[in-house]
C-alpha cells in the first residue's frame, strides 16, 4: 500500500476537523457567531468583576479568607478578592460602639445581640451552650445580705481585633453577655441590698468593667469593653411597695435635715452678727467711758494744782464758771439779799401762781 492510501485510511485529523465544523458554523449563522462570542465573554467578565470587588465601610474592617484560611485584614475602601468563592470576606464593625442591654430592651434596636429575644433564631443556636433565660430571670440577684434585687445594666463595647473576633470564639457576643451576667451577680453579691440600691452604684460599675475586660482578655475574644452603667434596681414585686415606704421616710428625713441645716444658715449667721455687732458697741462705749474718765480725771487734776497756787482765784473762776452753765437753764429767777428776812413779800402770789405751787408739791 503506498503512503497516500495509507494516509486515506488512517485517523482523521482533528483540528482539520474542527476547522471545517466552524467554517460550516459560521456560514450556517450568517456571522452571528463572533457576536455571541462577545456577549459571552461580556457577561463572563461582568460577573468576575461583581464578585470580585466590593467596598468595606468606613467603620468596619474586611477579613479575608482564602479556601477557609485566614489571610488578610484591610481597611476601608475599594478592595479586590478572587472570584467564585475563593476568596470569602467577613465585615466586621471595629469602630462602631455595640452595646447589650441586659433586663429591658431598647424598641426598634438592629443588633441582634443587644438584648434577648426569644424570637431570635441567634438565641436558639446559644441554647446548647446555656439554658435560655429571660430578661426577668438575667435581673433576678441576690446581694451579700441574701436579700434579692432585680438589676437592670449595659454594657458597651467594641471589637478591637476582627481575627480573634472571628475564630478564637464560636460566639463572642453571646459569650460576652454570659460574661457580664456572671460577674454581675459575683459583684452584687459582695454588697448588701442598701448598697446596690443606693450609694454603691458607681463602686460595682467601676469593679464589673475591669472583671469583664480581664475575662474578655483571657478568653481572647478580640473585644474591649468601654462602659458599665447600671440602669434601674428594684427591690423584688412582693417588697417592693415596703421598700418604696422606707425609701419614702429616708428622703423625707434627709428633706428635714436639709430644711433645717438652711434654718440654721439663716438663723445663725445673723445671730453671730448681731452679737458682733454688739460687742463692737460695747468696746466703743467701754473706750469712750474710759476716755472720758481719764479726760475729767486729767481735767480735775490739772484744775486742782492751779486751785493750789491761787485758791481764791481759782474758786471763784469755779463758781462762775458752774453759774454760766446753771444760770441759763433756770426760767424765774429769784435773787435775795442774804439781810432779808422773809421771801414771802417778794412772791407774786397770783391763783395761777398758788395753783403751780400747790401742784408742785407731794
Amino acid at each position: 500500500m503506498s503512503p497516500q492510501n495509507e494516509s486515506k485510511s488512517g485517523p482523521p485529523d482533528l483540528d482539520k476537523v474542527a476547522k471545517e465544523m466552524l467554517h460550516k458554523y459560521k456560514l450556517l449563522s450568517g456571522g452571528k457567531f463572533k457576536a455571541g462570542v462577545a456577549v459571552l465573554i461580556l457577561v463572563l467578565l461582568s460577573i468576575t468583576a461583581y464578585t470580585s470587588l466590593y467596598t468595606v465601610p468606613s467603620d468596619s474592617v474586611a477579613v479575608v479568607l482564602r479556601l477557609g484560611k485566614f489571610q488578610e485584614v484591610l481597611r476601608p475602601g475599594l478592595h479586590l478578592k478572587v472570584p467564585l468563592g475563593v476568596d470569602r470576606v467577613n465585615i466586621v464593625p471595629t469602630k462602631r460602639q455595640l452595646k447589650q442591654e441586659f433586663g429591658f430592651s431598647t424598641p426598634g434596636a438592629t443588633d441582634p445581640d443587644q438584648n434577648i429575644n426569644p424570637n431570635n433564631n441567634i438565641r436558639s443556636t446559644r441554647s446548647s451552650i446555656s439554658p435560655a433565660n429571660d430578661q426577668v430571670a438575667e435581673t433576678q440577684m441576690v446581694t451579700g445580705d441574701l436579700n434579692t434585687a432585680l438589676v437592670e445594666w449595659v454594657i458597651q463595647y467594641r471589637i478591637a481585633d476582627p481575627k480573634n473576633y472571628l475564630f478564637e470564639v464560636r460566639d463572642p457576643a453571646g459569650t460576652l453577655r454570659y460574661v457580664s451576667e456572671s460577674v454581675m451577680r459575683e459583684v452584687v453579691g459582695d454588697r448588701t441590698v442598701d448598697e446596690v440600691i443606693t450609694i454603691g452604684r458607681q463602686e460595682i460599675e467601676v469593679e464589673a468593667l475591669s472583671k469583664m475586660q480581664a475575662l474578655a482578655s483571657q478568653y481572647v475574644m478580640g473585644i474591649s469593653i468601654d462602659q458599665v452603667q447600671l440602669k434601674n434596681i428594684n427591690p423584688p414585686v412582693p417588697v417592693q411597695a415596703s421598700f418604696n415606704e422606707v425609701n419614702q421616710a429616708q428622703q423625707e428625713k434627709e428633706k428635714l435635715i436639709n430644711e433645717a441645716r438652711r434654718e440654721y444658715n439663716r438663723i445663725i449667721p445673723l445671730a453671730e452678727g448681731e452679737r458682733d455687732q454688739r460687742i463692737r458697741e460695747a468696746d466703743g462705749y467701754r473706750l469712750k467711758r474710759i476716755n472720758e474718765a481719764e479726760g475729767d480725771a486729767l481735767r480735775f487734776n490739772a484744775l486742782f494744782a492751779e486751785y493750789q497756787q491761787a485758791p481764791e482765784v481759782t474758786r471763784r473762776r469755779i463758781y462762775l464758771e458752774t453759774m454760766q452753765e446753771v444760770m441759763p437753764t433756770i426760767k424765774d429767777k429769784i435773787i435775795i439779799d442774804n439781810e432779808v428776812l422773809g421771801v414771802l413779800p417778794l412772791l407774786n402770789l397770783t391763783p395761777s401762781s398758788i395753783q403751780k405751787i400747790k401742784g408742785q408739791q407731794p
